[in-house]
């Protein structure tokens, strides 16, 4: 099962709503995956360093943080929502990054880059969309799913979106047949893993391809001839959002395109309350294609 979302504004004067878009959206796709949920939201990079951490125990981990970062040389910004931390600094990524790992080891990195924020839990889609007040938050794009485990145990860390390079994430509804080589393969290449979750690898295999200078419509390409088993992606990055569905195409998905936006969904309804939905552009994603979109280029 699983449900996914993904909208992509193209109209700037609906970014302050993006929030409130999705989390509709997300919602809508309770019956596919009541066990967990996440959402990832892009904003319009401000070129600060900005990393998502998760906690255990916020109380602990995020009450001195900031004075803890300062002392390492480094002011940041800290927001607090729930069990989840945005710290965004003045100074390189990487340096940001290192700087938690010594004064906060305990945290678990949800996302990391400049645009970026994920926040994920175990719990029904409304619950963590209002944990988190996902409806109050603006953005430029941004994907959801929501989870009914199959492969994996009930964790926030296994929950989706997985990130695994600046900027970039991925949600999934499928399996994958050949991820424990593939794992093995990007592991020796340097890349890490946090769960178990075939969906992880996925992410981290585009990761690996734009690394080395594909960009996300390349990368997406490569994966239908890597990439065994049946799959739909929905993927971002600080500037784009794809969909790729495998060559079977077994999983549901559908998709909308006006002049202000181009949406996902699992299932039609989760779009059917999307502003100008009525004279949008319906389609369901065809096998083996992929689908791209980036700020920085034309449609």
């Amino acid at each position: 099962m699983c449900g996914i979302v993904g909208l992509f504004l193209k109209n700037a004067t609906w970014e302050p709503h993006l929030g409130c878009l999705l989390a509709e959206m997300l919602v809508t796709m309770t019956e596919r995956g009541p066990d967990s949920a996440g959402i990832a939201i892009y904003s319009a990079a401000g070129g600060r360093a900005k990393v998502t951490v998760q906690s255990s125990d916020p109380l602990r981990d995020f009450e001195t943080l900031g004075e803890d970062l300062a002392l390492a040389g480094i002011e940041a910004g800290i927001r607090i929502k729930s069990s989840h931390a945005v710290i965004e600094a003045a100074t390189a990524l990487d340096r940001l990054h290192d700087a938690l790992a010594v004064v906060r080891p305990s945290v678990r990195v949800m996302s990391a880059g400049y645009s970026l924020e994920i926040f994920k839990d175990t719990g029904l889609p409304a619950s963590v969309v209002a944990r988190f007040d996902v409806r109050a938050m603006g953005g430029t794009h941004g994907i959801g799913h929501t989870r009914m485990a199959t492969e994996s145990a009930v964790t926030t860390l296994g929950a989706h979106p997985f990130s695994t390079g600046p900027d970039q994430c991925l949600v999934h509804n499928g399996s994958l047949s050949n991820h424990n080589n593939l794992r093995r393969a990007l592991a020796r290449k340097g890349m890490r893993f946090e769960t178990d979750n075939d969906s992880e690898v996925a992410a981290a295999y585009l990761s690996a391809r734009m690394a080395a200078g594909d960009d996300l419509g390349d990368a997406l390409a490569g994966a239908l001839d890597d990439l065994d088993g049946f799959f739909t992606f929905v993927v971002g990055t600080r500037t784009g959002f794809g969909v790729l569905r495998d060559p079977i195409a077994c999983k549901p998905a559908v998709m909308a395109e006006t002049d202000d936006f181009v949406a996902f969904g699992s299932e039609y309804r989760a779009l059917a309350r999307l502003p100008g939905i009525q004279s949008a552009r319906v389609w369901e994603p065809e096998p083996a294609t992929v689908y791209f979109w980036d700020r920085q280029n034309a449609a």
